[in-house]
């Protein structure tokens, strides 16, 4: 990822949004308080602190249907904003159209079901509207990557049969007793990880992507 020059980190440390409290007429004390502080921008789009935070308790609760509970540090969580709202941009750029209503509502009642069961208590801190944001926003990801990386992704008959062979002469197991239905579907997950990767390295290449220092929380 681009990184800003010291100058520009500086600031987006120092970037923080601050909410008046009050003034001397109103009774308030005229003094501000600390808001929130900027976490990265994206090609002009700011990630703020709350937002690493909110998503690092949606992965730990395993908010959208499907995913496992993961307990992810916040520049890791910082990075699943940051690809996930490059997908998003692109989305924006080709004109893509919206996710089918059916299965969003059924994302967004799931991840509501699922934040109400978790047992953090980081879970009480999201509102329903952020948890059916964040279904909505992991579909959209989804949905873009299968449309647009794993539907091109392909594995030959032959290189299913060569993988069985290797296998087979590495483990002493018949070619035969190896299911070739199995060995496929591993080398299509291996090839669409692989193929992600890229896409979000040339997505990462032509971006604009600024970090500021994580504070603990």
């Amino acid at each position: 990822m681009k990184r800003s020059c010291a100058g520009v980190l500086a600031w987006c440390i120092l970037s923080l949004i601050p909410l008046p409290i009050g003034n001397a007429e109103e009774g308030g004390t005229g003094e501000y308080r600390l808001y929130e502080a900027t976490a990265a921008t994206v090609n002009g789009e700011v990630l703020f602190l709350s937002d690493v935070v909110r998503e690092r308790c949606l992965i730990g609760c395993g908010a959208f249907p499907g995913d496992e509970r993961a307990v992810l540090s916040p520049p890791e969580a910082r990075n699943r904003l940051i690809a996930d709202t490059l997908v998003r941009q692109e989305g924006e750029k080709l004109a893509l159209g919206t996710i089918d209503n059916a299965a969003l509502q059924e994302a967004e009642a799931g991840a509501l079901d699922i934040m109400r069961a978790c047992p953090s208590p980081c879970a009480r801190e999201v509102s329903g509207g952020q948890v059916r944001e964040y279904a909505a926003r992991r579909l959209l990801v989804r949905e873009f990557l299968r449309n647009r990386v794993s539907v091109f992704v392909d594995v030959s008959e032959e290189v299913v049969q060569r993988e069985i062979e290797h296998r087979a002469s590495r483990t002493g197991v018949p070619a035969g007793d190896i299911p070739a239905d199995v060995v496929r579907k591993e080398l299509i997950d291996e090839e669409t990880a692989r193929e992600t990767r890229n896409w979000f390295d040339r997505a990462t290449s032509k971006s604009k992507i600024l970090l500021s220092p994580l504070e603990e929380r």
